[in-house]
C-alpha cells in the first residue's frame, strides 16, 4: 500500500473496519483532487498509461495474492490483499465509483 494512503490511515479508528476503508477511499479521492507531487496515489491518476497502470497493478497484485495463498504465507496473503484493495480503489475513484457502490453490491448477494 502506499505511504500516503498508509499515514492518512492511521489516524483512522481501526476497530471500525468500514471506517478503515472509507477513510483510505476519502485519502484516495484527496489524492485524486489535489495531485500532490510527492504522492504514489496521484502518480496513478496521472500516469502515462492511464486506467492500464492500475489495471496492470491489480494484476500484479492478484497474482501475489493467489502465489501467498497457494504456499499458505498468512502473513503475506494478508499484506498482498491490502495491496489489492487499495489499487482496486484507487480504480473505483477513476470510474466515479466509490466504497458505498462496492457494500451495495456485496449487500446485494446476501
Amino acid at each position: 500500500m502506499s505511504d500516503d494512503a498508509a499515514t492518512e490511515a492511521d489516524a483512522v479508528d481501526t476497530d471500525d473496519p468500514a471506517a478503515v476503508l472509507d477513510s483510505l477511499f476519502a485519502t484516495i479521492k484527496q489524492r485524486q483532487d489535489e495531485l500532490p507531487e510527492d504522492s504514489y496515489t496521484a502518480s496513478l491518476f496521472t500516469h502515462e498509461k492511464g486506467d492500464n497502470e492500475v489495471l496492470e497493478k491489480l494484476g500484479e497484485e492478484a497474482t501475489e495474492v493467489i502465489l501467498a495463498a497457494k504456499d499458505d504465507d498468512l502473513d503475506d496473503l494478508q499484506y498482498e490483499s491490502a495491496d489489492f484493495v487499495y489499487h482496486l480503489l484507487v480504480l473505483f475513484a477513476m470510474k466515479g465509483l466509490d466504497v458505498d457502490d462496492l457494500r451495495d453490491e456485496l449487500e446485494s448477494r446476501f
